[in-house]
């Protein structure tokens, strides 16, 4: 009986010793788990970064480029003009406003309206979509854009950066495209103004050799009933659209440029 007891005590002491060992090596094994793990997160934090910093890289490349491969300068649109519209539309991209950041539209208020200023480019296939005339405001000018607003009755272009909605029929302008101003103090009233893109008769070649210059709407970019189909659509649903001119109010003061 004696010698029972002693053989389950001792086997009662291993066995507590043997777990005590599993534990201990259940320990360390997470423990140096724990190590390598984290140097696999260390050792691929890098490559994530370079991969995003190659990602930026290349479409700021694609960007660059986009302005010689299209051949913008041959259109009359100046590279500065070109790098301020990516500028905005970038930092709209970043703010996340736009859905679609492939496409730019750009209507170039710093040209005669006898020149097609109104361009549409695609930055991912590296194609200008169209080239076209674009009319500015009744009270912004003749045949150059030179005054600016952002009030409502004004009957005058406003500066900046938009982005495009849906298109609409409106009773008077027909197929038309919502645009909304994003710029505090420059084109933020755009949508209580009423200022949409649309056809108008007097943004035509004709009306050019009519009367020396493109006629002028009630402060929307209004274009060519022929394209404006095909340009709404192209262009609808969260793209970037930049109305350029160098006002040195607006240059100045523009929370996307500066």
């Amino acid at each position: 009986m004696p010698d029972l007891l002693h053989n389950f005590r001792k086997e009662l002491h291993y066995s507590h010793i043997n777990r005590k060992v599993c534990f201990f090596r259940i320990f360390f094994y997470l423990y140096y788990m724990k190590i390598i793990i984290t140097c696999l997160l260390l050792l691929l934090v890098p490559i994530v970064n370079n991969a995003r910093f190659a990602e930026f890289d290349a479409r700021k490349v694609v960007f660059d480029d986009v302005y010689t491969i299209v051949n913008l300068a041959d259109t009359g649109l100046a590279r500065n003009v070109f790098n301020l519209a990516l500028k905005g539309l970038k930092r709209l991209e970043s703010n996340g406003k736009l859905l679609n950041s492939n496409i730019v539209s750009i209507a170039d208020y710093s040209q005669s309206s006898n020149k097609k200023r109104f361009y549409v480019i695609d930055l991912k296939n590296k194609k200008l979509l169209f080239n076209t005339y674009v009319a500015h405001g009744r009270n912004t000018g003749a045949e150059f854009a030179k005054y600016f607003s952002n009030d409502e009755g004004s009957f005058k272009s406003s500066l900046g950066f938009y982005v495009t909605d849906r298109p609409i029929n409106g009773s008077h302008t027909g197929f038309s495209l919502m645009i909304n101003g994003v710029e505090k103090g420059f084109n933020d009233h755009a949508v209580k103004r009423a200022i949409i893109i649309h056809a108008a008769y007097y943004a035509t070649e004709n009306f050019i050799k009519k009367y020396g210059r493109l006629g002028r709407s009630q402060g929307c970019p209004a274009l060519p009933p022929d394209l404006n189909k095909p340009i709404i659509e192209s262009i609808k649903g969260g793209t970037c659209l930049f109305i350029y001119n160098p006002d040195s109010k607006y240059i100045c003061s523009s929370s996307l440029l500066n």
